[in-house]
């Protein structure tokens, strides 16, 4: 066994990797960029060294850094996690002309399965289905354009050594082509160092579904069941789930063998995954194609981990020393389900824009990675919680971010990977609700709330997912869960009573120093109150309640509504609980009169005042918004790229005005209206703020 491995990786992924050699007694060496420098992951190493400025590829993308790191603290193999160097077959061969081992796939595997140029060759040529598209060298845009057209439209156009969302851009006519073919060549130049693209029909309806393998250099490789991934957005994974609700015991073992035929065919050992594009049309589960292989860990594999007990990062490290598997393909089973949400730091409530800066504040509903061996032997199904019908569940939270560090640029935008364990679907699902409401994160946008209304979502609990399934649920963007009418009286109540409470608690405190505090402790607090509250979405009126508290509970519009919470003056963080006593979390906020409550996967607002003023409030004057229509403003911090126009230009609605790259990401930013350019102020290339302006029209 190896006595200490180089973790060639950041975050949430260098902290797993770092746990599970620590529990196997391998000393651990991390490396870090300037923006990592105390970062979780540099503290729970054994070693750390320095590898460059934060820009990954100034860092964690230079080989020779890594090879550098690992001579001079004598480690003697190399876990990559996943991205950056871990798809890299010359990083590999370079490795091992040093004497150091990969802890992964060959090189050779890397080489013909990680480039999905040619891995859908081989793929064809082993008999394996794949989606009709051109997978030769595509010369330029107009080729592009010719290639699509032989295609047939919608097709997608996707960078070759991309992967994680990246470099992919889905086009439904000529003018998509012509607009995004160069932006996919940058992004998989910047991202990956290679701007080779291919094309291919895109299948409508689809179903992402991936199967992990598992093998070693004796030649035995196994398959670990499928993980359902449809719930993307941008191509980004954002809900992953294991197994999937669409796949039959049939299905998995015909994937499942064909899956590990493609890997024999090139020699694979470790720890990958086989992507597959699945038409969710077809009930029978026979018209599944091959996308990809993935010749590395998946972000999503501790949903695998869950349902099967198999710790997959030590069998990669075990496969890397020349260990044989001690498991046969009847060892693996399914037990339970697992749910995995990645929390990122985007702003759904803006259009999923990236959200960088400072974690003000950051807790998690169980703790994450910890030097502590006996919550970290917990962590393959997570922290033991209770099931409202009995049983028992868990909550695992993977991150590799504390609270007052930062979210950067230079980086994916992820915080953490909240995972959940449960004997059924639907239960893992509840969990993960009831761990989204204790999520607290404060600083930055985040997609707490969108996330828990994923979970709700009827659709996602009949199981009917596609990879179009936030596109199509959610086409005019996100405002919140939605509240039904008995649970927005319930937060009426809610904020009614801790209105009270803490008015009640402002009448007991005189104000003097050494003064005679006369009649406190005389409840002067009303009980009778007007709530009013915010519409989610702009143009909508605000909806008004009258609540009358009293002991027996609280009094909403003529309703009564029971339950409580244990808010007190002072708390964010509570609990609130229905006439069943069934709980929720609450994360719970005061302004002034206006209170700010987040749970179920909703921010709700209201202004709260007693009802005696109730015939005053409408004569409240409110801020009128600034007129913004005339400046195209930059929504998240990050480069201008491009400007698509020039002074005196007109431009119409929905034409391109300016390519902002953020969080490794091209985003276009189109003109709302008809009108003229009448300045430009900022250039190409320049690092812009959050709300910059750009540019000024009229």
């Amino acid at each position: 066994m190896f006595s200490k491995i180089l973790i060639a990786n950041r975050g949430e992924i260098a902290c797993r990797v770092i746990q599970t050699a620590r529990r196997m007694g391998i000393a651990t060496v991390a490396v870090y960029s300037d923006a990592d420098a105390q970062a979780p992951f540099v503290k729970m190493a054994d070693e750390a060294v320095h590898i460059g400025p934060s820009p990954a590829a100034e860092s964690y993308l230079l080989p020779e850094k890594i090879i550098d790191a690992c001579k001079q603290t004598g480690a003697e193999a190399v876990h990559p996690g996943y991205g950056f160097l871990s798809e890299r077959a010359s990083f590999v061969e370079a490795l091992e002309k040093e004497g150091i081992t990969f802890i992964g796939p060959p090189a050779g595997a890397i080489a013909a399965m990680g480039d999905k140029i040619e891995s859908k060759k081989l793929a064809k040529e082993a008999g394996v289905n794949v989606v009709p598209g051109f997978v030769g060298e595509i010369r330029d845009t107009e080729h592009a354009v010719e290639i699509a057209g032989d295609i047939g439209y919608p097709v997608m156009m996707k960078a070759s050594a991309g992967g994680g969302g990246k470099g992919m851009r889905l086009a439904w006519s000529e003018e998509d082509v012509r607009e995004g073919f160069e932006a996919t060549r940058r992004e998989g130049k910047a991202s990956f160092g290679d701007d080779r693209v291919f094309i291919e029909k895109f299948i409508e309806n689809p179903r992402h579904i991936e199967i992990q393998i598992l093998g070693d250099i004796h030649g035995t490789i196994l398959y670990l069941n499928e993980r359902e991934c449809s719930i993307q957005r941008r191509h980004q994974k954002v809900v992953e789930e294991a197994p999937s609700p669409f796949v039959t015991p049939e299905m998995r073992k015909a994937m499942g063998e064909q899956c590990v035929a493609l890997a024999r065919a090139v020699d694979y050992h470790s720890a990958g995954t086989v992507e597959l594009i699945v038409s969710g049309a077809d009930p029978t589960g026979e018209s599944f194609y091959f996308l990809e292989m993935n010749t590395r860990l998946q972000v999503e594999h501790p949903v695998t981990e869950a349902i099967t007990g198999i710790n997959l990062v030590e069998q990669m490290i075990r496969v890397a020393v020349g260990e044989k598997l001690a498991l046969t393909q009847d060892d693996i089973g399914i037990d339970g389900w697992s749910i995995e949400n990645r929390v990122y730091a985007e702003d759904p409530y803006r259009g999923f824009l990236p959200s960088t800066g400072r974690l003000v504040h950051y807790s998690p509903p169980v703790p994450g990675w910890t030097a502590d061996e006996e919550v970290a032997g917990q962590k393959r199904r997570g922290v033991a919680r209770e099931l409202p019908g009995g049983g028992e569940g868990g909550v695992r939270v993977d991150d590799g971010v504390y609270e007052g560090g930062e979210v950067s640029i230079y980086y994916d935008p992820m915080i953490a990977k909240l995972v959940t364990w449960a004997p059924t679907r639907d239960a893992a699902a509840d969990l993960q609700i009831e761990a989204l409401d204790a999520f607290r994160i404060e600083g930055l946008g985040h997609n707490i709330d969108f996330l828990s209304a994923i979970m709700q979502h009827p659709r996602f609990r009949s199981g009917e997912l596609t990879t179009g399934f936030i596109a199509e649920e959610y086409p005019e963007g996100f405002e919140g869960a939605p509240v039904s009418e008995e649970f927005q009286r319930r937060l009426a109540a809610l904020f009614a009573g801790n209105e009270f409470t803490w008015q009640n608690r402002a009448h007991r405190i005189s104000g003097q120093l050494g003064g005679d505090d006369g009649d406190i402790g005389v409840n002067r607090t009303t009980c009778d109150w007007l709530v009013k509250i915010e519409p989610a979405s702009a143009g909508a009126e605000a909806s008004r309640h009258e609540v009358k508290l009293s002991d027996e509970g609280a009094e909403v519009d003529g309703v009564m509504v029971g339950g409580g919470t244990d808010w007190m003056p002072g708390m964010v963080e509570a609990r609130g609980w229905d006439e069943d006593e069934r709980p929720f979390g609450l994360i719970v906020h005061r302004d002034g009169a206006h209170w700010k409550v987040t749970t179920r996967g909703r921010t709700t607002r209201a202004l709260v005042l007693p009802l005696r003023l109730a015939q005053h409030e409408s004569l409240m004057l409110e801020k009128e918004p600034p007129d913004l229509s005339k400046m195209l403003i930059c929504p998240m911090p990050g480069m201008l790229v491009k400007l698509h126009v020039e002074e005196g230009e007109e431009v119409q609605p929905g034409q391109p005005l300016a390519t902002v790259e953020a969080m490794k990401m091209e985003n276009i930013l189109r003109a709302e209206k008809e009108g003229t350019i009448t300045s430009i102020r900022a250039e190409e290339g320049e690092s812009l703020a959050v709300d910059a302006v750009i540019l000024e029209l009229e």
